[in-house]
């Protein structure tokens, strides 16, 4: 008689919390770090409220979630940044070919947004994050050859440019996260938090919409080029 390896029977169970559609386009819109109300999941994702309850209930027990209540409303978020990172390689294995096309001028509209810039979970993507980490790189400020590191000029940098790097529990300061729109590894980690929360807070970029999709300011794209040398045009 074969026994059965535990955590086989934890990896199914892992999976299977992803192998439903409307479960799947509630751990995407989560990606944008923020916490949502069960009534605003149900309307992103076209289902009625009772059934997104059931899968939210799946995703909490599942430990992808985490819930918190106040009054009435009923927010979700996801459970923390390792969740964030599963949820964004995955996306990242999905053949380009495999997406369904947008159905209007709207959803295509937001689906460029989404390519220019957004927000993967608290860090930078898209060609946004890709410009940006592409010119760390070239400055000596990030090292990729062995996996992403700060050099210690980059750390100097993140001083100088005023954005903190609270380096607490075992979070990478920084971490590749590959973009699924680029294909390329963007920053994450701390540092990635970091620099995402200081573009956000200075007015650098802006949120656009209800999606994840952020929009460099002008003052943003003069702090990028003083900064970073990064070309307006790699921004569009």
């Amino acid at each position: 008689m074969t026994t059965r390896d535990p955590q086989a029977t934890a990896l199914a169970r892992l999976a299977a919390l992803f192998a439903d559609e409307t479960r799947a386009a509630c751990l995407l819109a989560l990606l944008d770090g923020r916490a949502w109300t069960a009534s605003e999941l149900a309307r992103h994702s076209g289902v009625a409220a009772s059934t997104l309850s059931e899968h939210l209930g799946r995703l909490v027990s599942g430990e992808l979630l985490a819930e918190e209540r106040q009054g009435r409303h009923r927010y979700v978020r996801l459970a923390d940044a390792r969740v964030a990172q599963l949820v964004e390689d995955l996306a990242a294995q999905v053949s380009p070919g495999a997406a369904v096309r947008p159905r209007s001028l709207r959803e295509s509209s937001a689906g460029s947004a989404m390519a220019r810039g957004r927000t993967c979970y608290d860090h930078l993507a898209g060609r946004l994050g890709i410009a940006v980490t592409d010119a760390l790189t070239t400055r000596g400020l990030l090292e990729q050859e062995t996996g992403f590191a700060l050099t210690d000029a980059g750390l100097a940098w993140f001083e100088a440019a005023g954005i903190g790097l609270e380096r607490r529990g075992r979070r990478p300061l920084a971490r590749a996260c590959l973009d699924w729109t680029e294909r390329r590894p963007h920053l994450a980690g701390v540092a990635g938090a970091a620099l995402c929360r200081h573009a956000l807070d200075t007015g650098w970029c802006v949120r656009i919409g209800s999606e994840r999709a952020v929009k460099v300011t002008a003052a943003g794209e003069r702090a990028l080029f003083d900064l970073l040398g990064v070309e307006a045009a790699a921004l569009h």
